[in-house]
């Protein structure tokens, strides 16, 4: 028996790799519908906080709240970005992107919300883009 396993993901998207007790560990990686133009919702998680971390490629994470609308912040590689419970959030990837995601393993849609982008919000997005 080996003593360690190794685990990968070379698709597209979001794929869970580990879990234990409480956490998971995920890689996300490019697909269509986190380029800027499509980009539908923003969305918050009501009972954790959320860590990104950026091994390749390019990330930009946006924040939204309903008074001051977009802000972004450009990942760097290999640093930690916590984003904390309650704050709306997305990214946009460039195909090469690979993020280690590592969240609570109950994080779904039942304790999370969306808030889908009205032109408004969008035009705003559209005006941040990279």
């Amino acid at each position: 028996m080996k003593n360690y396993e190794v685990l990968d993901f070379n698709g597209f998207g979001y794929q869970k790799l580990f879990h234990f007790n409480t956490w998971r560990i995920a890689v996300l990686k490019y697909i269509k519908e986190l380029e800027i133009d499509n980009i539908q919702y923003v969305e918050c998680h009501h009972d954790t906080d959320e860590v990104f971390i950026l091994l390749e490629g390019e990330c930009r994470l946006y924040f939204y709240n309903q008074q001051n609308g977009f802000d972004y912040v450009d990942m760097i590689k290999n640093q930690t970005y916590v984003i904390h419970k309650d704050i709306y959030h997305t990214h946009v990837l460039n195909k090469q992107a690979k993020l280690i995601i590592v969240e609570n393993e109950d994080t779904c849609d039942e304790n999370s919300s969306r808030i889908y982008l009205t032109e408004e919000m969008k035009k705003d997005l559209l005006s941040k883009r990279k």
